[in-house]
């Protein structure tokens, strides 16, 4: 996804001579019909007044979009995700340009006047992100949706983002997230203004045993896992209870043997583990949903910053420690489960990390991604 954070004056940067009015003729463009589309629907506009927290109203309630089934993040698309309807075209939305998306962000957000551009600069078919510097020096990632499934994820996350923000403000999360400032929504365009966190990917694979980062891993994870889950109900996002949760891998399972690309005996220890109700008795958790080297940021040998919580949702904490076993070595996990230990305040089921092996196993992601 992006790639690490440089400072304002890095290389690399794109300067755009200090504001709005002096980007190019397409960027200027843009922001006149941008602002003309506010003042005529400040409805849709969810930027906040200047110098007031970024946030939306109370009473609003983000579309819901549906977690995927657990394990299957990175495959294609299986029954009960995100992309369960049938595929419709949508109508090709117009590629705006990094200068045009700068230009809609100040529209978006109150007193942001870009003056360059940095990283993260990523692009998709369905996405394009841009880093943005102001002239008061502050760091933005402004995202544009070019799908309307990507769009209403937006959405989504920035409900759970904007509640998560306010128990890291408590002082009860030891990592920060992304804050949405701000959003504008066209005809032809839709994007989101957010804060950029600072930090590097989590080297995961390079992690050493003791207090470090390996240590700081498991403390944001068990943080991650003691959030309340109103922070995913309220937000309009997924709650599964244990038996749910069981279910789901159930006719996960049936896919995949519907496939027949799986051995039938491996398909039998898996049922078995699934048939044996005790395995599945546990407290539903908090779930990020989408643990990755890129979502986990450090500094300064520990855990900063955790964002790419699209597909978060109320489930099973094995889901999100699944990553840690398929890819952490293995002298660290005793540091990254002792400090997760440490972090829940009412201690873990006693097969959580049988679950989670159950479900790092390569055998049965790959199972779990065919079809």
């Amino acid at each position: 996804m992006s790639q690490p954070p440089q400072s304002p004056d890095a290389p690399g940067t794109t300067d755009v001579d200090g504001g709005v009015d002096s980007l190019t003729d397409e960027a200027t463009s843009d922001v006149e019909r941008a602002a003309a589309q506010a003042a005529d629907d400040r409805s849709e506009h969810s930027g906040p007044p200047d110098d007031q927290d970024a946030g939306y109203d109370d009473d609003y309630r983000a579309p819901v979009v549906v977690a995927p089934l657990p394990g299957a993040s990175s495959g294609p698309a299986q029954g009960g995700q995100r992309a369960s309807a049938p595929q419709v075209a949508e109508a090709p939305r117009p590629h705006h340009s990094a200068l045009s998306l700068a230009a809609m962000a100040s529209v978006a957000v109150g007193g942001l006047n870009p003056t360059r551009l940095a990283l993260p600069q990523s692009e998709t078919p369905e996405r394009h992100i841009i880093g943005v510097i102001d002239t008061q020096g502050r760091h933005w990632e402004v995202h544009e949706a070019r799908t309307d499934a990507v769009g209403a994820s937006l959405e989504a996350e920035a409900e759970v983002l904007r509640r998560i923000g306010r128990v890291v403000d408590d002082g009860r999360l030891s990592f920060d997230v992304p804050r949405v400032a701000g959003s504008l929504r066209q005809k032809d365009a839709h994007i989101q203004v957010r804060s950029h966190v600072e930090g590097k990917p989590i080297p995961v694979e390079t992690l050493r045993p003791g207090p470090g980062m390996s240590a700081g891993l498991g403390k944001a994870l068990g943080e991650i896992h003691e959030l309340a889950m109103t922070v995913i109900s309220e937000a309009g996002m997924p709650v599964y209870d244990a038996e749910e949760v069981r279910r789901r891998w159930l006719s996960l399972l049936d896919d995949t043997a519907a496939t027949g690309r799986t051995p039938p005996a491996l398909l039998g220890r898996w049922e078995q583990a699934l048939e044996d109700t005790a395995l599945w008795r546990f407290r539903p958790t908090v779930v990020h949903g989408d643990l990755a080297e890129e979502n986990v940021l450090v500094a300064g040998g520990t855990v900063v910053a955790v964002r790419g919580w699209s597909q978060a949702h109320v489930g099973d904490p094995a889901e999100d420690l699944a990553w840690v076993y398929s890819s952490a070595p293995v002298d660290c996990l005793d540091s990254i489960e002792d400090a997760y230990d440490i972090a829940r305040s009412e201690g873990v089921d006693r097969h959580l990390r049988e679950r989670a092996d159950w479900s790092a196993s390569s055998v049965w992601r790959a199972g779990c991604c065919t079809g």
